[in-house]
């Protein structure tokens, strides 16, 4: 934008990676951030286990934390300083930003909530991920190949760190 900022939250499910939802706000309070998560909670049909965010203040806060534990899942924040912690949604902002938001310049909100819808949609529907085997993150995230129910990150056995399979 020509002037100010606009900030954005992103629910994503961390085994496929896929953005349950978004929203943008020119303000740095909690509500969009609740409306994000209330709206993931629509579309995935049930709370994580354990939500995870960095230390901002809209996850520090009060209303954030009641809502998040109203629904049942755990609040887990990242030590500062640790980007590791929070590494799927660190590498989504990474692409968001490189291919889509610094390739153009906004007037309104409006116009970057429309193009960050556009990418959000290529990123689940057309985007093919190696972790995922070249599959796109919202056909991992909808169903399994073999018919069961989606896997959670929880569920998953996720290998030690510094043994995942490597490009060659």
């Amino acid at each position: 934008m020509y002037e100010g900022h606009v900030y954005l939250v992103a629910i994503m499910d961390w085994y496929t990676r896929a953005v349950l939802s978004w929203r943008v706000s020119t303000t740095m309070d909690a509500g969009f951030c609740i409306e994000a998560y209330r709206e993931a909670l629509r579309v995935s049909g049930r709370a994580p286990d354990i939500m995870n965010t960095d230390q901002g203040s809209q996850f520090t806060g009060e209303d954030w934390i009641e809502t998040v534990e109203a629904s049942g899942a755990r609040v887990s924040m990242d030590g500062k300083g640790r980007w590791m912690d929070n590494v799927f949604i660190e590498r989504l902002w990474r692409s968001l930003k490189y291919e889509e938001l610094r390739l153009w310049s906004y007037g309104t909100v409006a116009e970057v909530a429309a193009r960050i819808g556009k990418w959000m949609d290529f990123y689940n529907h057309r985007r093919k991920h190696q972790a995922l085997d070249y599959e796109v993150p919202w056909s991992r995230y909808r169903t399994e190949p073999n018919g069961q129910d989606r896997k959670t990150l929880t569920k998953c056995k996720i290998p030690p760190r510094g043994t995942e399979a490597r490009a060659a």
